[in-house]
């Protein structure tokens, strides 16, 4: 009987002990639980992003990255804002089928649609935009700076004016834009969002080119132009066999032409040969067109008598669409058969101002155009010497190409598009940088007279 009391002792004392211990551990919890909460009502102004953490949403073109400050530069497509965002670990990246990449694949000009936690400014994902559509190094397109339209295959897509330049990896301005650099598109249906320059161009001039002055310059496949003096040509960046010729002379030479860079080429060890002639008969259809050869208006129902080598033909008559052709003479006859197509009624209004620009040409008074800054540096007109700056040369209607060089300083071109208006008109480009600067985007402005 006393055994038995001592034990139920002993069980009370252990059941007793229990408890306490429980109670105690509960009481602990209870604490660390009354202490995370007064913690996490504490708002230290860290949040952690997490995968899918966002509040707002957009489709944008990437316009900046910085590695080293962790940052992205957004432009809003609606509102044509910039707007910055942090990026860590915990962001996203993605291709435009959601498969992950790395930043380093996501280019400046890329249309990507972003998640991000908009008071925080960080970015939760990017993905490349799958509604949006890409051409890549394009050759052949066609810009039209007065209708901000540019014609790639059968298509025309619209210039915004939030539409982004870039090349080289830095911004530039939609007049930096040259005929013959290769270029990159990307936009969102109809639109083009952003421009990059996949290959520019660099700068040609013909050194000891005396006996070839009034020839032709042939340059690989893509150009080919009468020889003048003092001329500088504006290239794409490559490797070419150029072509010179003059009365039955010249020769073939290789050059290499770099971005933004100066190439000379020394013509004076071809040879210089001695006037050779051939004759030339032409039929036009309709019989009744006209015959220009190197600018001079030519009889054509006789043979024509002309030097070896390169020359320019314009066909054009009423009611037809003109052509524009060139020739090498090389042998003592031959026969050229030229036929013109008639003209449909979204023509007529080309071919009219076509005609109206060529009398303006013939005319005694005409009007300018004027490079006034900046000032003392060499001006060309499409490859062509005008002058030193300021200077004024003919107007003449349409896209055409100023260059602007300075011994020391880095050549610049500048595609414009010269109106049909019976006034002068007036240039102000930017100052030239010395050589070896890194070039800022350009603020080119135009001022009518």
């Amino acid at each position: 009987m006393r055994k038995q009391k001592k034990l139920n002792y002993t069980a009370l004392v252990f059941i007793g002990t229990l408890m306490t211990i429980v109670s105690l551990t509960s009481c602990s919890t209870q604490v660390k639980s009354n202490q995370e909460s007064s913690q996490e009502r504490i708002d230290t102004g860290f949040v952690v992003a997490e995968p899918d953490s966002y509040d707002s949403a957009d489709t944008a073109v990437l316009v900046e990255k910085n590695i080293d400050d962790k940052t992205v530069t957004f432009l809003n497509l609606e509102l044509g804002r910039r707007y910055t965002l942090s990026f860590d670990g915990t962001t996203g990246l993605y291709d435009k089928y959601k498969e992950s990449i790395s930043l380093e694949q996501i280019k400046k000009g890329d249309i990507v649609d972003i998640t991000f936690l908009k008071n925080k400014k960080h970015l939760t994902t990017m993905q490349l935009s799958p509604q949006a559509w890409r051409y890549d190094n394009v050759e052949r397109y066609e810009v039209n700076t007065v209708r901000r339209e540019v014609s790639i295959g059968s298509e025309i897509y619209k210039l915004t004016d939030n539409t982004q330049y870039l090349s080289g990896g830095r911004s530039i301005e939609f007049m930096d834009l040259n005929a013959a650099d290769i270029l990159s598109f990307q936009g969102i249906g109809n639109n083009i969002l952003s421009v990059n320059v996949e290959k520019g161009h660099g700068y040609l001039r013909l050194v000891n080119d005396e006996n070839f002055v009034g020839g032709w310059i042939e340059i690989g496949q893509l150009q080919i132009q009468r020889i003048t003096e003092d001329m500088l040509l504006t290239v794409a960046e490559g490797s070419y066999q150029v072509n010179i010729s003059h009365n039955g002379g010249g020769g073939t030479k290789n050059v290499v032409i770099n971005r933004n860079e100066e190439t000379t080429l020394d013509i004076g060890d071809l040879e210089v040969a001695e006037v050779k002639t051939g004759m030339v008969l032409f039929s036009l259809n309709p019989s009744s067109a006209e015959l220009y050869i190197d600018g001079t208006k030519t009889d054509a129902s006789v043979p024509v008598t002309l030097e070896y080598g390169i020359h320019q033909l314009i066909a054009r008559a009423t009611g037809y669409k003109s052509i524009t052709q060139y020739i090498r003479v090389g042998q003592e006859s031959a026969g050229i058969d030229i036929v013109l197509d008639a003209v449909n009624e979204d023509d007529e209004e080309e071919s009219s101002s076509t005609t109206t620009s060529s009398e303006a040409d013939t005319a005694t008074n005409y009007y300018k155009v004027y490079v006034d800054a900046p000032e003392e540096v060499e001006v060309y007109l499409d490859g062509n010497y005008v002058g030193i700056s300021p200077c004024s040369f003919r107007k003449s209607a349409g896209s055409h190409v100023i260059t602007l060089r300075k011994t020391g300083y880095e050549t610049r071109s500048y595609t414009v598009q010269v109106d049909e208006e019976n006034k002068d008109i007036t240039y102000s480009f930017v100052d030239l940088l010395s050589s070896g600067t890194e070039a800022s985007a350009s603020e080119t402005s135009t001022d009518g007279q």
